[in-house]
């Protein structure tokens, strides 16, 4: 795992964000200063629990699947791509699992476990959020429901955003819930937006801004909006007065559209691009949103995952691989960089990171400050859940 310089502690950053909940907007100038590569506004470094990891692997739970009408060991091929809350004294985690009879890589769920110390958890038997015989059937059958990310609002609701796949087309999709367990599912998150433009278009990964304080994990606005990260080969923006309606942010007329060629594949050329892969480097390929994004005292805090590309990439990290990076955005402006680490900060090097699923992988999704550590979950190689403190 390479680090880079020690960040923000845990106590700073948990006291300054509560301070921050009812945040005021500025009229603070867009300038067009060269991104600052100093890098005392990161997280890190954080160190693998080699003792324990995996912390979570495939298991034994069954469930009768509306749509099959037959029991399916709904986790015994895979498990990865965690969300984590805490309540309490209480961390509770929502993973992403896979059958071994769905297609086409097994059908994925959404199951829960939860743990007292953050590292050994116990999982419920059923999951909690998957396909069934409901409005959103289309886009999640079979191919199922994935990646979690959790926040909540101020009133105590949950908000989820996962990935619905048919095994087609990934569509970014929204779930609330007031206990973790029993979830009313929103539909696609871009559903509304322009008339529907976006809802058939490839979409994943949704990371909402929020303040971290006291455990929890909680969604604010900047500027009378509530803000998300979203994209899996770019990085984008939406905003939100809801948390369930979203709407992508596109160029201004005045802006000039960056790798034209990727936007155009992906059919989306009038998005504003807020993240950009580099060449030579370890997110040359892909970057795509880790944990919910994180209001710090220097900007918005944004872990995310990147791919190495087989052509123009960091040339010390095998083809594919994926890596953790941190990126430093604009409270004021959240489609705004103002720093980016030249490094990544976690890589695989485990053998159940280099060996799985999908090899070479480390994928950051779920971030939680409990007992005065910051406790980072992430899926290995697509078949497993890893934990590293800080």
């Amino acid at each position: 795992m390479k680090g880079l310089s020690h960040g923000l502690c845990p106590i700073i950053i948990a006291v300054f964000v509560f301070s921050c909940k009812d945040q005021a907007s500025s009229n603070r100038t867009n300038d067009t200063a060269a991104i600052k590569t100093d890098s005392n506004w990161t997280l890190t470094p954080f160190v693998k629990i080699d003792s324990v990891n995996p912390i979570l692997q495939p298991g034994i739970g069954s469930f009768i699947c509306p749509v099959r009408k037959q029991k399916i060991l709904w986790e015994e091929k895979d498990v990865f791509n965690p969300a984590i809350v805490v309540r309490g004294d209480t961390v509770f985690m929502l993973y992403r699992a896979q059958d071994k009879v769905g297609k086409p890589d097994g059908t994925s769920r959404i199951g829960i476990a939860e743990s007292r110390d953050g590292i050994h958890f116990v999982r419920q038997s059923s999951p909690v959020l998957f396909p069934d015989n409901d409005s959103q059937k289309r886009y999640e059958w079979e191919g199922g429901c994935e990646d979690p990310r959790i926040v909540e609002d101020s009133s105590g609701t949950y908000y989820m955003t996962y990935t619905a796949y048919d095994g087609h087309t990934a569509r970014l999709m929204v779930a609330s819930s007031k206990d973790l367990r029993n979830w009313i599912k929103h539909g696609p998150a871009f559903a509304k937006a322009y008339n529907g433009k976006y809802i058939d278009k490839w979409s994943k990964s949704g990371s909402i801004v929020s303040i971290y304080a006291n455990g929890e994990i909680i969604a604010t606005k900047i500027n009378g909006k509530y803000w998300m990260y979203w994209g899996d080969q770019f990085i984008w923006a939406a905003n939100s007065d809801d948390l369930i309606n979203w709407i992508p942010v596109e160029m201004k007329a005045s802006e000039k559209p960056s790798a034209v060629l990727k936007g155009q594949a992906l059919n989306m050329p009038e998005l504003k691009i807020v993240i950009p892969t580099r060449n030579k480097k370890f997110d040359s390929d892909l970057v795509e949103s880790g944990p919910p994004a994180m209001i710090t005292e220097k900007g918005i805090l944004l872990i995310y995952n990147s791919r190495n590309s087989s052509t123009d990439g960091d040339s010390s990290l095998p083809v594919g691989t994926y890596t953790a990076g941190q990126i430093l955005l604009d409270k004021n402006d959240p489609t705004k960089i103002l720093q980016r680490a030249d490094h990544y900060f976690f890589k695989p090097d485990k053998s159940y990171e280099l060996i799985g699923q999908v090899n070479n992988v480390c994928f950051l999704e779920g971030l939680a400050g409990f007992k005065e550590k910051w406790y980072l979950y992430y899926g290995t190689a697509d078949s497993k859940i890893a934990v590293a403190v800080k």
